[in-house]
């Protein structure tokens, strides 16, 4: 019974289902498995079938891509509250992305039977899916733009605002970020290296646009001023 109530509040919180009342609520969240995963433990792999809607409960996993010599790309990094593997489900293509987990983190799945009787009973969820993809797509249009016209400043700065946009808490006049990804894994958000992503970020700090505490990145001037280090930082080469 309590995952149960775990899962129905969990239910609430999410912008997608939050229409759901009652019986409708309670009947998915009954359908809800919970599963856990350790630490960089593949949570899916690509190409592997679709059979599945994962709804995280607690914790943080990307979704990346890898090339032939290994080198990763992360394309987005979700966390409480966040879901995916709803494309698979919805077109009947394998998975076009791993999704590795970042931490130890727990889930809920919600099976594609399940999942696509609750569209047909509430088209609502549908149109709000279909918001949640179109978001995510202009996420993606973002990131290649980046990659493709302009140069590490500018690809670094938009993953930080990407960060800010996903994961940041107001407070006055500052962004706050609080579990910032490790340097790596911003380099593989901006296709750059470790060591450019340091120096980069000790720029930046020196230019009062961010401060770093521990794990926390704090965006300390008006994010206008960030965006246009994202936006005016073209590549020449």
């Amino acid at each position: 019974m309590a995952l149960i109530s775990d899962s129905r509040e969990l239910l609430r919180r999410i912008d997608v289902f939050s229409d759901l009342q009652g019986a409708d609520l309670e009947r998915l969240a009954a359908l809800l498995q919970e599963v856990s995963y350790r630490r960089e433990e593949i949570i899916l792999h690509k190409e592997d079938p679709g059979d599945s809607l994962f709804i995280i409960r607690q914790g943080r996993v990307k979704v990346v891509l890898y090339g032939d010599d290994g080198r990763e790309v992360i394309l987005s990094i979700l966390r409480d509250g966040d879901f995916f593997g709803e494309m698979s489900l919805l077109d009947g293509e394998p998975r076009s992305a791993f999704v590795v987990a970042m931490e130890d983190s727990c889930a809920y799945i919600l099976k594609r039977d399940a999942f696509l009787d609750t569209l047909m009973e509430r088209p609502m969820i549908a149109l709000k899916i279909l918001g949640e993809l179109s978001r995510r797509l202009r996420l993606a249009d973002d990131k290649i733009g980046s990659l493709a016209l302009l140069d590490v400043y500018g690809r670094i700065a938009g993953a930080l605002l990407q960060l800010a946009r996903t994961e940041g808490k107001v407070e006055g006049d500052k962004v706050i970020i609080d579990s910032r990804p490790t340097q790596q894994e911003i380099a593989s958000m901006a296709g750059a290296s470790r060591e450019t992503v340091s120096r980069v970020l000790s720029d930046l700090a020196k230019s009062g646009l961010i401060s770093m505490e521990g794990k926390r990145v704090i965006i300390t001037r008006d994010l206008h001023e960030l965006r246009d280090v994202h936006g005016e930082r073209v590549s020449t080469t």
